[in-house]
């Protein structure tokens, strides 16, 4: 098995996606959406001990509802589940929704990670503006986005980093293509010690994040716990991985725990008891493929790490702005390689 990019290296490789991204630069955050035509099946794993979500439970592969509209990523912790709403609306108005007795109802789960301390001014009216970002995202979708400080990215941050917004696509000989999207906030780092090397380095494809490699020799602190425990609410790596395979939603579900190992290879530490890690598994079925459970097991292994390609790229495109509590993998001189 090879693995190789799709032709954009986002998760819109896959057929029937397109993402949208509202950001207010004022506020250091935002809202990412991924949108499905037609809709697709979807399922979630959670494995941070503090997550925040809406509509997830849907998700299980005992319940009902077999397809999503859109998923949305957010920044503004709780508050930011205001967005599903603003995506709801805007679904609404384009006629897209599940059919209950005549009635539209778009089927819109979310997640939000932490970035309320971030430097940005949060001293919003009554309403705080993410239902607005999330209706704004949806006019913005397309198969082409930006990576790094945009949408659910603007105001995301590592231990010793800015975090940000990252995609990628790994097409697999047998014709399959599996993409990632993340918005990386993590309790942890996504490099190694206080170097420039990624710990997803080994799953690099050309120099899509810096083409450094690992270090060699490893550095002394390259097991070092750096975190943002200083702030131990300003977490959480949230995420949307994607396939055009044909999947059941408890397919779907074991692909989201799958690229779960892709945050474990990007991140250290990951999944504490402070992250809200997520990942939602979206399987659109348009190439029309089956797998065996020989070509599963290839999925779910591109999978975690097409996953830990996208984090390193969100953190690689992050873009320095006035008020940052962090500073950018750009800044970083030679010395720290």
């Amino acid at each position: 098995m090879s693995f190789k990019t799709g032709p954009k290296n986002l998760i819109t490789d896959v057929a029937g996606l397109k993402v949208g991204n509202a950001s207010d630069a004022r506020l250091k955050s935002g809202v990412t959406v991924l949108l499905c035509d037609p809709a697709a099946t979807a399922s979630v794993q959670v494995l941070g001990g503090a997550p925040g979500t809406r509509d997830t439970e849907l998700l299980e592969p005992h319940n009902t509802v077999e397809a999503v509209h859109a998923l949305v990523l957010s920044g503004g912790s709780a508050f930011g589940l205001d967005s599903a709403s603003g995506v709801q609306a805007a679904l609404r108005e384009r006629g897209i929704g599940f059919d209950v007795g005549g009635q539209k109802v778009p089927i819109v789960p979310s997640a939000i990670l932490f970035d309320l301390i971030n430097g940005g001014d949060k001293n919003w009216d009554r309403f705080p503006p993410y239902r607005d970002l999330g209706y704004q995202a949806v006019q913005n979708a397309s198969e082409d986005f930006e990576l790094g400080t945009i949408g659910a990215g603007s105001g995301a941050t590592t231990a010793l980093l800015k975090g940000g917004l990252g995609s990628a696509s790994t097409r697999l000989d047998n014709g399959v293509t599996v993409g990632a999207l993340v918005a990386a906030n993590p309790v942890g780092s996504a490099t190694v010690g206080k170097t420039k090397h990624f710990w997803a380095a080994p799953f690099e494809i050309g120099e899509e994040f810096g083409g450094l490699g690992l270090p060699a020799p490893l550095p002394h602190d390259t097991t070092a716990l750096y975190t943002k425990l200083r702030d131990p609410l300003a977490n959480t790596t949230i995420a949307i991985i994607a396939t055009d395979a044909v999947l059941s939603k408890a397919g779907a579900k074991r692909l989201a725990i799958s690229a779960h190992d892709g945050y474990a290879r990007a991140i250290w530490p990951v999944h504490t008891p402070m992250d809200g890690d997520l990942i939602f598994g979206v399987a659109t079925g348009s190439s029309g493929i089956e797998l065996d459970p020989i070509q599963l097991t290839e999925v779910y292994a591109a999978a975690a790490a097409t996953m830990a390609r996208a984090i390193a790229r969100g953190v690689y495109a992050a873009t320095a702005e006035a008020g940052d509590v962090n500073r950018t993998w750009s800044s970083l001189g030679l010395a720290e390689s």
